[in-house]
């Protein structure tokens, strides 16, 4: 242990806890730049108009006649504030004024680039539990690249009207139209010609609508890959789209004006797969601003965690109002093989859709084939303007990046094998390629040197089983947070590699100018596809209980989440990768403990952080003062389910956490069945060759529902044993017990027991070092 060091501790409050540069978008006038003026909460008074204050702030600025060619955007409809063309010294006077709570630049955003709701339990059909009808009344906000509305994930037969609780509308531009399904659009992107709509010209945001509430659709694939159903969480949901991306990003001041719609449209849930790259104090990031003034109207909003890892203090999304998702890989994987002249084959991965026929072509290493004018060091990665086309042409290219077949193929190869040091998702490229892990490639660089005609073959992707799923993939942006770090930030994880969800037919898979390939479906990997999965969990826990608010969902889903292995070794494996855990839509409907935290406590959470009484009664837009008391308040005492906590590793340390905790238990046909039942072990013996925890899980869940039938809750059973041998415990009647004895598979049904210690303990003269054991009672 290293003398001085700082440790993070870390803390899953389950149950309870004591322990001792992105640019800016410019404008074309000289010295001014788009910024956002945020002026916190609408103020309640009638006689207030947004746009004519917004003006009349500006003119006081500015001092132009034609101020109305400064004005960008008005916030007008759910929080207070505008987007203006400015110069330094304007947002200077603007950021001096009292009301103003921030004026900070609109950046430009990332957007965090079917098998997975099976792999999470939440299955297709009859052998899922839903609320039909409330599902069918909820709206779930897609802030993305927008959607594209004729995909079969999108048609609405069977759908009804509009819930009667939609106040928005379908302003989608041209060539759109809404239906029953998609009851809502707008378009907030720079106006580029022909392509004034909130159509999506790039894919993204149709596949995260689809993966979030797309319609069931049998036999999809990539190319004869992942075919199955694909569709949706809560695939009776509506969905309104908000465009704020295209080809040239995603603006802060468009995404503002997206949540100040859908807010006041009457949205359920948001999903927001977008991050900056540089992480700005709350009062200056947009998603925070505008996921903190839908908390206050019941509206949770999900966010990608950002695709800058395995690196530390890398996640993006840090506001405990907003619910951020790491990557996790589900457990099918797609691969690439790579067969060498001497026969050999080695593992890739890929999404490969094209064939050689198995027909080996030269090898050549791109440090080989370097023009003079550039470096070994750049030609090994393949860099544009490095490699001699000569040398190139025909052949199939070794480089040491991932960016580097782009000119491969630029200057004919016909095919590359990339080094690839974290082989735990596949990329899609627009040519045969294969990426192989540190081992496989010196494989490959040693068969080269072994003999003077080396060649290869890559051979088409095929699917296989991916044994050690759950677990974060290598991208997924890590904690702990730089704004906040007693705010264990991601909050969960959820499947976000090699994601098969509809697509645009506008856009290539891979967006390259040699890729001609259009398709309806397409596989997609980031914390982007991993987003939409928790938004749609998020709305099917809402549909069973319409009545919770943001925090009691979220906490629902945290703490109800399966515990995760490490993802590799060292600090960045463990929870600061994954947060609570790996989602588990099922369990998360009845939690049974909730930690709520409501808009007063985020408040006092903020006064903690030094925000001044001024800028909190501005943001909340009440008397919300910031007391000498509040201003005392700790970010670690937020009533939160995960915690960590800074402390040093060289001695002893104290920590204290108070929180308070909501117990639920949901009297319903079903769940009334827990009284008259006892705890019961059921023994299965050894383990199933295939272990992973979902898979055993739901095959309890099928033997219990075989002999309970349609009463059969997921919250009769108490405790899974998939590590090491095979068993549950649940809440059963003697009946039950029977039934199960019964079964060739079940070895022993017996009674949870209650016992004691052998502790020595003399009672009343008498030694009592029996070990003792009672059933234990039911609740």
């Amino acid at each position: 242990m290293v003398k001085g060091a700082t440790f993070y501790c870390l803390f899953s409050c389950l149950l309870v806890l004591f322990l001792s540069s992105v640019s800016s978008v410019k404008d074309d006038d000289a010295g001014q730049q788009v910024y956002i003026v945020y002026l916190g909460a609408l103020p309640s008074r009638e006689d207030y108009t947004p746009m004519s204050d917004h003006m009349s702030i500006l003119q006081e600025i500015i001092g132009e006649s034609s101020i109305e060619n400064r004005l960008v955007r008005s916030y007008k409809r759910s929080f207070n504030g505008f987007a203006a063309r400015l110069t330094e010294s304007d947002r200077k006077r603007l950021a001096g004024m009292e009301r103003v709570v921030s004026v900070f630049p609109s950046r430009k955003m990332k957007l965090q680039t079917t098998t997975s709701w099976n792999f999470m339990g939440l299955k297709e059909g009859s052998r899922t539990k839903r609320n039909p009808s409330i599902e069918s009344d909820t709206v779930i906000g897609v802030i993305d690249s927008g959607i594209w509305p004729e995909s079969d994930s999108f048609t609405d037969q069977g759908f009804g009207p509009s819930p009667k609780k939609w106040k928005g509308t379908c302003a989608g531009g041209k060539n759109f139209t809404c239906n029953n399904k998609i009851i809502g659009a707008r378009d907030y992107t720079a106006k580029s010609k022909g392509k004034e709509s909130a159509r999506d010209y790039a894919g993204h945001g149709t596949h995260t609508a689809s993966t979030a509430a797309g319609n069931a659709v049998p036999d999809t694939n990539f190319y004869g890959l992942g075919n199955g159903t694909a569709r949706g969480g809560v695939p009776a949901a509506r969905i309104a789209v908000y465009k704020v991306c295209n080809e040239e990003g995603c603006d802060g001041e468009a995404m503002l004006s997206a949540f100040d719609d859908a807010i006041a449209d009457g949205v359920d849930v948001i999903t927001i797969s977008i991050v900056l790259d540089n992480i700005p104090p709350f009062k200056e990031d947009p998603i925070a601003i505008g996921a903190f003034h839908a908390m206050g109207k019941g509206i949770l909003t999900v966010n990608s965690a950002g695709n800058n890892g395995p690196k530390r203090s890398t996640v993006s999304s840090s506001a405990p109002w907003v619910f951020s998702v790491a990557a996790s890989v589900t457990n099918r994987a797609f691969v690439a093989n790579v067969v060498l002249g001497d026969g050999k084959i080695l593992v890739g991965r890929s999404v490969n859709t094209y064939d050689l026929n198995g027909t080996k072509y030269p090898l050549v290493y791109g440090k080989s084939a370097a023009l003079s004018t550039c470096s070994e060091d750049k030609a090994r990665l393949c860099e544009p303007k490095c490699l001699d086309g000569k040398l190139v042409k025909g052949k199939i290219v070794l480089c040491d990046s991932s960016k580097g077949p782009i000119e491969a193929q630029r200057l004919g190869a016909v095919g590359s094998i990339v080094k690839n040091p974290e082989p735990d998702h596949a990329f899609i490229r627009s040519f045969p390629v294969s990426f192989l892990s540190n081992d496989g490639y010196k494989s490959v660089v040693s068969y080269m040197k072994s003999t003077k005609d080396p060649k290869a073959t890559v051979l088409k992707s095929e699917e296989i089983s991916n044994q050690k799923a759950p677990l974060v993939a290598s991208f997924s942006s890590r904690g702990p947070s730089t704004i906040v770090s007693d705010i264990l930030k991601p909050d969960i994880a959820a499947p976000g590699v090699e994601i098969l969800a509809a697509y645009s037919p506008d856009s290539s898979p891979t967006e390259s100018e040699f890729d001609n390939r259009r398709v309806k479906f397409s596989v997609m990997s980031g914390t982007s596809m991993a987003c939409p999965h928790i938004a749609g969990v998020a709305a099917y826990v809402k549909t069973f209980n319409p009545q919770w608010s943001p925090s009691m969902i979220q906490s629902a889903i945290m703490t109800t989440a399966w515990p995760m292995n490490a993802s590799g070794p060292g600090f960045v494996s463990t929870e600061f990768a994954y947060g609570a855990g790996h989602v588990d839509p099922i369990a998360a409907i009845n939690p049974g403990l909730v930690y709520e935290s409501t808009k007063a406590d985020h408040i006092a959470f903020l006064c903690g952080l030094n925000y001044t009484s001024e800028n909190l009664r501005i943001i909340s837009g009440d008397n919300s003062t910031c007391t000498k008391a509040l201003s005392k308040t700790l970010p670690r005492n937020l009533n939160y389910p995960t915690m960590s906590a800074k402390v040093s590793g060289t001695g002893p340390f104290n920590f204290t956490m108070f929180l308070c905790l909501l117990m639920f238990l949901m009297i319903t046909s079903s769940h009334a069945n827990f009284f008259g039942r006892k705890v019961y072990i059921v023994y299965l013996g050894a383990l199933p060759s295939h272990r992973s925890y979902f898979a055993i899980r739901h095959h309890h869940f099928s033997l219990l529902r075989s002999i309970i039938g349609k009463s059969f809750t997921p919250g009769l059973i108490v405790s899974n044993y998939w590590k090491t041998f095979h068993g549950f415990a649940a809440w059963l009647t003697e009946e039950d017990c029977k039934k199960l004895s019964a079964m060739p598979e079940v070895v022993s049904v017996f009674p949870n027991l209650k016992v004691k210690l052998d502790t020595d303990v003399i009672k009343g003269g008498v030694m009592d070092s029996e070990l003792k054991a009672q059933p234990l009672a039911p609740l």
